[in-house]
């Protein structure tokens, strides 16, 4: 069933994106479904289920295929549900200028993800894993940031106001987050 599914919504993205138009997949389950180096930009995946999806970087095809390109897409929900990327593999994804305010993308890999610009305002983003992740510019604003990993990634100019971390929380070497205005909580 899902490779069928996977079938489907490979053949309709494609003819949405030739035709120009928008494809609207909200409130879909596209839990699991491999979307390594789908074109998503025209995409409305607005309160979408893509746990445990991959849209990571390809590195099984013999050309360099990025991951996903989710630049500009809209992921956040209506209030107080976003989109559920739980535990989703989105390493290497162009996720810049992003809609994820309110998103579930906790336990997520992240890692060399292009988040500059992104809208991850109230994100559950707790244990996911962004090491090396370029947030420049991201508003980060009361996002969740318990157990994450932000090692080796670029904060500049992150809006991290009232973003909630503790203990267990890996900031970049010489980062303050207090100084950024986020809150540590136990």
């Amino acid at each position: 069933m899902k490779k069928i599914l996977q079938e489907e919504l490979d053949n309709l993205i494609k003819r949405k994106i030739k035709d120009l138009t928008v494809l609207d997949l909200s409130d879909t389950d596209l839990s699991g479904l491999n979307l390594s180096g789908v074109d998503l930009r025209k995409v409305i995946l607005s309160v979408t289920k893509l746990s445990a999806a991959d849209l990571s970087k390809d590195y099984l095809r013999e050309t360099n295929v990025f991951g996903a390109i989710l630049e500009k897409a809209i992921l956040s929900g209506f209030k107080p549900n976003g989109a559920n990327l739980s535990g989703a593999n989105l390493s290497g994804t162009n996720l810049s200028k992003t809609e994820l305010s309110e998103a579930n993308v906790s336990a997520a890999d992240l890692s060399g993800a292009d988040l500059s610009g992104a809208n991850l305002s109230k994100a559950d983003l707790r244990e996911a894993n962004l090491s090396g992740a370029d947030l420049r510019g991201a508003d980060l604003s009361g996002a969740k940031l318990s157990w994450a990993n932000l090692s080796k990634t670029d904060l500049s100019r992150a809006d991290l106001s009232e973003a909630k971390y503790n203990e267990y929380t890996i900031w970049p070497a010489g980062f303050d987050p207090v100084a950024a205005g986020a809150i540590l909580v136990q």
